[in-house]
């Protein structure tokens, strides 16, 4: 709670600045696209949501470890705040790519391998949360909830690497490859300033829900105990 108290104002400030420049370059610095036009600029939005889409998932995975093997309660709480945010990134990156689908495809969607692996990875999310709602925070549930998750973890190096290993309508890698991005510079910087805004954004709404589900914790602890405490006086 004293570490997030700290780095909230600063994960906040730097989201708020990163993610206003970003913009601001996306939507008037950046020169439309020579064959997109200017419909590229839904990749500004599109990207680092599919990128906050899959982090997600890895914290929650890297969470879900913490809870099976060392049965921290920490990690558990972290695995279950970050499975709604993970679930917000990736739908968002399923409307924006459906948006930008339509006017280079002809059609909002279609059964590609990148998104039909993706569209896989929304469902693990709300299967993960329907978990954690019907099983009420038992341990028993915390413990499916995680076992799923480390399960579903498979999906990411599907969604990652389907561009390579099927022909698809999407397009392969173009920021992060060995040869180098094919991204023009005028349009990869607000492209990664955009991602690392997006990246604070996440850490500091985590943060936040991870402090609410503490106190949560806490107030559900002294409520048992004031509980107990007057049913052994009566």
């Amino acid at each position: 709670m004293a570490l997030t108290d700290r780095l909230l104002p600063w994960l906040s400030g730097a989201a708020a600045l990163l993610l206003g420049v970003g913009l601001y370059a996306a939507f008037f610095l950046v020169p439309p696209d020579y064959q997109q036009g200017e419909t590229v600029r839904i990749m500004y939005i599109h990207v680092p949501a599919a990128w906050l889409g899959m982090f997600a998932y890895i914290v929650m995975s890297s969470a879900s470890i913490g809870a099976l093997v060392w049965r921290h309660p920490l990690a558990d709480a972290a695995q279950k705040t970050a499975a709604p945010l993970g679930a917000l990134f990736t739908f968002l990156c399923l409307v924006t790519g459906s948006l930008w689908g339509k006017p280079m495809w002809g059609t909002f969607w279609v059964w590609d391998a990148r998104l039909t692996s993706y569209l896989v990875l929304f469902l693990i999310y709300l299967g993960v949360i329907a978990i954690r709602q019907t099983m009420d925070d038992t341990p028993r549930g915390a413990r499916v909830a995680a076992i799923m998750t480390l399960v579903g973890l498979v999906d990411i190096p599907i969604i990652k690497f389907s561009v390579d290993w099927w022909n698809t309508l999407h397009q392969p890698a173009s920021v992060f490859r060995a040869g180098g991005s094919t991204i023009s510079g005028s349009m990869l910087w607000p492209l990664l300033v955009m991602a690392a805004g997006a990246s604070c954004l996440f850490l500091a709404l985590h943060f936040m829900a991870l402090r609410n589900e503490i106190l949560r914790r806490r107030l559900a602890r002294l409520t048992l105990r004031a509980v107990r405490a007057e049913e052994a006086l009566t």
